[in-house]
């Protein structure tokens, strides 16, 4: 099965759309996003432009069976289309944090502590603060 997201303003996923394999062959056979775009309007009657074909098995830039990686991550509701980078992300969760467009994933500052303890981000002092259970 093939699935594809479908955006809307800003390029936000507003549902992801799953489509038969042999819906997105063209004339020689072969899977073609073009071809599930087309469908997908005539379908739904939404411009093809706004579909994008997403990977179920791809999560963070990895392909979970092995296979090329597709778009970051599989597209999720409220997700971004970042169409600069062709990936799938997150909202930005802090203006301190940089996007690596090769996980697709959004990176703090300084790195998550390596131990068993909890931590929330602090945004105003750039740095990783330990959760106190009372």
């Amino acid at each position: 099965m093939a699935h594809f997201a479908k955006l809307g303003i800003n390029g936000k996923v507003i549902a992801v759309h799953v489509v038969n394999n042999s819906d997105i062959l063209n004339g020689s056979g072969v899977e073609d996003e073009s071809v599930g775009q087309q469908f997908l309007e005539r379908l739904h009657g939404w411009p093809q432009s706004m579909w994008i074909q997403t990977s179920y098995n791809t999560d963070s830039g990895a392909h979970s069976l092995g296979g090329t990686p597709l778009r970051g991550n599989y597209a999720g509701l409220g997700m971004v289309y970042d169409e600069d980078n062709n990936i799938f992300r997150t909202k930005q969760p802090y203006a301190s944090w940089t996007l690596n467009t090769t996980t697709a994933q959004w990176e703090s500052p300084t790195p998550y502590p390596a131990d068993d303890k909890l931590y929330s981000w602090n945004e105003s002092t750039k740095a990783w603060d330990e959760d106190v259970v009372a």
